[in-house]
């Protein structure tokens, strides 16, 4: 009996598979657990359909972290901050800090995960970092500290 799969079942496959299985095994263990409906046309149509808006949705979001990694590069965030003798902050500058700067000063809401900062910056000067904004699309972004 053919059957998709309505959740991701260990040894069978992932959610939305159409997979092959014993009748026995369809009627007395997936379908009363919710595992599994039967692959009938309307259902098969209906994981199409579902499928379908997932990819457009996926595109999308690529388009719009594409764009993004495009504004990224035209931008350089500048923060002050207090500073001791040769150029050392009193703290650090971290990834929220850019990551609020960039929402007040260009409207660009960037999540501070995104950030990829090694280390906390500690000193005045100019850093580039990367912005990781979708598993394939990254961006480089200026920062530039100066003192108060």
């Amino acid at each position: 009996m053919k059957v998709i799969l309505k959740q991701d079942v260990k040894g069978l496959g992932k959610k939305d598979d159409l997979v092959n299985v014993s009748d026995g095994y369809a009627r007395n263990f997936l379908f009363p657990r919710g595992l599994a409906v039967e692959a009938n046309e309307s259902n098969l149509n209906i994981v199409k359909t579902r499928k379908e808006a997932e990819k457009s949705k996926k595109d999308r979001e690529l388009a719009q972290a594409r764009k993004l990694a495009e504004e990224l590069r035209n931008v350089e965030v500048v923060i002050r901050a207090k500073t001791g003798e040769n150029g050392k902050l009193f703290g650090s500058i971290t990834s929220k800090d850019i990551s609020d700067k960039l929402k007040e000063d260009f409207r660009l809401d960037i999540d501070r995960k995104k950030i990829v900062m090694p280390d906390a910056i500690k000193s005045t000067g100019a850093y580039e970092l990367d912005v990781k904004l979708y598993p394939e699309v990254s961006g480089r972004l200026k920062v530039r500290i100066e003192s108060e």
